[in-house]
């Protein structure tokens, strides 16, 4: 059974491994992941946002998603990831339903993604709970793999 929790200390590693490893399956890992991925507390929670992982039933962390609070009740939903051998079993499915209530519960007013044309699976997870395709609000994103820009236009599932 696999459960959906905040973040936890005892996690933070995992945090770090799991998206470290779809980074560099699929691109590099950047100078910005890294300031992330190795402070989350600092980078992420500190700033108002949120951390959830997919817990199986030995409490390990096999999934992770964030919410990244960038100031007057927007965020970005960052850093997700499913560990490769649990890939498949709708786990990030559930964290992205479990970000989407997080994002209500905590009265979110614009949420907006950074993605890959690459990653056609996940796109079509996002496309799937009502993120629409729509032109950056800036030149350029902090990712140099993002070529996609998405924001949730239509009620969460």
């Amino acid at each position: 059974m696999i459960r959906i929790a905040d973040y936890d200390p005892r996690w933070r590693a995992d945090f770090a491994r799991l998206n470290i490893d779809w980074l560099e399956r699929f691109f590099v890992v950047e100078d910005i992941d890294r300031v992330v991925l190795s402070d989350p507390e600092t980078h992420i929670l500190a700033k108002g946002g949120r951390v959830l992982f997919a817990v199986d039933a030995d409490d390990r962390a096999i999934g992770t998603v964030a919410l990244k609070h960038e100031g007057e009740g927007v965020y970005e939903l960052t850093k997700m990831a499913v560990d490769p051998g649990s890939q498949g079993q709708g786990i990030g499915r559930l964290l992205m339903e479990a970000a989407l209530k997080t994002y209500r519960d905590i009265d979110g007013r614009e949420l907006f993604l950074e993605s890959s044309s690459k990653l056609a699976p996940a796109l079509a997870l996002y496309e799937s709970v009502g993120f629409r395709h729509r032109p950056a609000p800036r030149p350029g994103s902090h990712y140099a793999r993002a070529d996609v820009y998405m924001v949730l236009e239509s009620p969460p599932l």
